[in-house]
């Protein structure tokens, strides 16, 4: 998929990885989170190997080639609306890109993957004071839940 700003969007492959982790990396440390370069090649690699169970990885490249975002989709069940779904995890534009549509290209690209996938919906969340991204998904036509999110650590 190339978008209106000339970015190509795609399904991460192997050859992708290296790029993906710089971008992974700025992720995370956006988060202030530090997992092992390992792990969050492993977690790319799991992706690959099985996209149709686990779910994918997409990279945007600019027309240049270089990596200026990605988004992650796992695939999911939600009961309370008895249907298959996307679970937009990660989604990341680097800042020289922002500002450019890509964000919005990225989501799109995420929701027709979870169409392609049989999803009825896509559905992801975000920090609470990441307001530049709130205004992201407000324009894309995204509504807030009401639901309120747990972690519970193993």
């Amino acid at each position: 998929m190339t978008t209106s700003a000339g970015h190509e969007i795609r399904i991460v492959r192997e050859e992708d990885l290296d790029d993906l982790l710089g971008l992974m990396r700025a992720y995370c440390d956006f988060y202030e989170v530090a997992p092992a370069d390992e792990e969050l090649l492993a977690l790319s690699r799991a992706l690959i190997a099985d996209p149709e169970r686990d779910g994918m990885q997409l990279i945007a490249r600019a027309a240049d080639g270089r990596a200026v975002g990605f988004a992650t989709i796992y695939w999911s069940w939600q009961t309370l609306a008895a249907r298959r779904i996307g679970v937009m995890n990660d989604l990341f534009v680097d800042p020289a890109a922002r500002g450019s549509g890509l964000a919005e290209a990225l989501i799109d690209a995420c929701a027709e993957r979870t169409r392609e996938h049989g999803g009825g919906a896509l559905t992801w969340e975000t920090a609470l004071d990441n307001h530049r991204a709130q205004r992201v998904y407000d324009r894309v036509g995204a509504q807030q839940s009401r639901w309120l999110s747990y972690t519970l650590s193993p």
